[in-house]
């Protein structure tokens, strides 16, 4: 059920928030500021991360929230002055770089640093200290240096977490893997309660987030999972947003209600500001209003460039929506859905993108985005229907996509999705609904952390009618585990036996390769 405070009519609450959606960011050292402070209660609940390395730097984050789910999290007006520490070791006896930053009430007394100058392609620890309370100790590392030999990487590909759908075991799992990095495709939090509540194993206890504190909140209730802050202790995080973050099926300025532009804004500025705040993004991440670059890549010496793509703010709206509705559909004939005109990336993210390949000199290339690029066609037998919130919705953005990984002759591209709740592998073809055409890159998509899937009856249908999905299973959450070398990349798939109950075992659902310099998956 969607909200609507009581008394208001849903304008006039959007027009109220639209007042107050641009906050400009504040200065890392305030006027006014609480050095005295002493908390009673731990103020480090939301744990720490760290994120977005490079080769000498990375951002370190932590959110002071004595009280997590009260609006201001327990913490007072005035800014915090925060003690930071990153050492060369575990036990902190080679402090390599220290300094204070202050926390403050305008981003939710939330904490960036971007430590700079450090040795290349190595761990290290760090922690933070504030009120007289010391914070649990992170774990992150340093990408290699650009075109350094490097011999391996292992990550993990996560999304779509509905808190109410299961437990976050899938993060515990992880910490066996011994992971360089984790890579998260969107959906970190919900905005809204739906699907099988007969199957709900725990609440999130609030209606739809609309407010900042709606989603400060959201966030917070999430973040307070054990095995999401282990997991995100344990090594350095990328993140992109799909839809969730804000609103369901959202494109860019038109919200799945059709709310007046202007008004969603004030929303998405809410929902990105929180995003921020809860994130170990870069200060070049910080939002303006409801406005925030989000796309950028990282490299990882001569082996690996991981280009993070955001696929969502600045879309167009889905073709052919249901009368008096916006969001998704799915259509058999629509003219507007092929209509060059449309975008999945923006034609600023496009020429980027295009550059990008075009300067990469690294032995593979990944993509990593919110939604399927496999051509899918749902409908059974003769004739086509396709799902338009996806890339199958945008096929004129899709056939630039891959042009400019054709053009470029990139070296083995690689695409990585989520969204769908389901195993995905799939060869993504120069014509994508010919598989007779070349194959111009892989795709692998991550079944969901938490969130209940579709009827695997469903999709054993759609396999018939699309030859170039190798697979697609809806049946276990889990996450993917990836190992590339310069030799070939192998991809795990990690099923989950349960999210209903805090513990569970493990299987590898699926394995496929693929080895360098040849296109395709094959099953390994």
């Amino acid at each position: 059920m969607r909200r609507q405070p009581a008394g208001t009519s849903r304008r006039t609450f959007l027009t109220a928030l639209a007042a107050g959606a641009v906050v400009p960011f504040v200065s890392a050292r305030p006027s006014r500021a609480d050095a005295s402070l002493r908390f009673e209660d731990d103020p480090f609940k939301l744990g720490v991360a760290s994120g977005f390395p490079t080769s000498d730097a990375c951002v370190l984050w932590t959110r002071l929230t004595p009280t997590p789910a009260a609006p201001d999290g327990g913490m007072p007006d005035a800014a915090v002055p925060v003690d930071w520490e990153i050492a060369a070791d575990e036990r902190f006896e080679r402090i390599v770089q220290r300094g204070i930053v202050y926390a403050t009430r305008d981003w939710a007394h939330s904490v960036h640093v971007e430590p700079s100058g450090l040795e290349a392609g190595r761990p290290y620890w760090y922690r933070f200290t504030a009120g007289g309370v010391r914070s649990p100790v992170g774990r992150t590392a340093t990408a290699p240096a650009p075109a350094a030999r490097t011999r391996h990487l292992r990550f993990a590909v996560a999304s779509c977490q509905q808190y109410e759908h299961g437990y976050y075991t899938a993060y515990q799992q992880m910490l066996q893997d011994e992971l360089d990095l984790v890579v998260h495709v969107g959906d970190y939090i919900y905005e809204l309660t739906w699907g099988k509540e007969n199957e709900f194993v725990r609440s999130h206890g609030a209606p739809e987030c609309y407010t900042l504190d709606d989603y400060r909140a959201r966030y917070a209730l999430y973040k307070g999972d054990a095995n999401l802050r282990a997991a995100h202790a344990a090594c350095p995080w990328l993140v992109t947003w799909d839809d969730h973050e804000v609103d369901n099926d959202y494109a860019d300025a038109t919200s799945e209600e059709n709310d007046e532009p202007e008004l969603f804004l004030a929303r998405r500025a809410a929902a990105y500001r929180a995003y921020y705040e809860h994130m170990p993004l870069p200060r070049r991440a910080v939002p303006f209003g409801p406005y925030m670059r989000l796309y950028t890549e990282r490299g990882y010496g001569d082996l690996v460039n991981l280009v993070m793509l955001d696929e969502r703010q600045y879309r167009s709206p889905q073709a052919c929506p249901p009368p008096g509705r916006r969001g998704s559909a799915r259509v058999s004939s629509c003219a507007e859905l092929a209509s060059p005109e449309r975008t999945k990336l923006g034609s600023r993210q496009e020429e980027w993108l295009a550059w990008r390949l075009a300067a990469s000199k690294a032995r593979w290339n990944v993509l990593a985005q919110g939604t399927v690029v496999a051509y899918m066609d749902e409908q059974p037998g003769p004739g086509e229907k396709f799902w338009t919130d996806g890339w199958n919705g945008y096929p004129a953005a899709r056939d630039r996509l891959l042009a400019a990984i054709a053009s470029t002759h990139v070296s083995n591209p690689l695409l990585l999705s989520g969204d769908i709740h389901a195993f995905a592998a799939a060869n993504l073809n120069r014509v994508p609904s010919d598989a007779s055409t070349p194959i111009v890159a892989s795709e692998l998509t991550t079944t969901s952390i938490s969130s209940q899937g579709v009827p695997q009856a469903q999709l054993d249908q759609r396999r018939k009618d699309n030859p170039s999905l190798l697979m697609l299973n809806s049946e276990s959450r889990g996450y993917l585990r990836l190992d590339i070398t310069p030799e070939r990349m192998r991809a795990d798939m990690i099923a989950l036996d349960t999210v209903a109950r805090p513990e569970s075992g493990r299987h590898v659902a699926a394995t496929f390769v693929v080895e360098s310099g040849r296109a395709g998956l094959v099953r390994g």
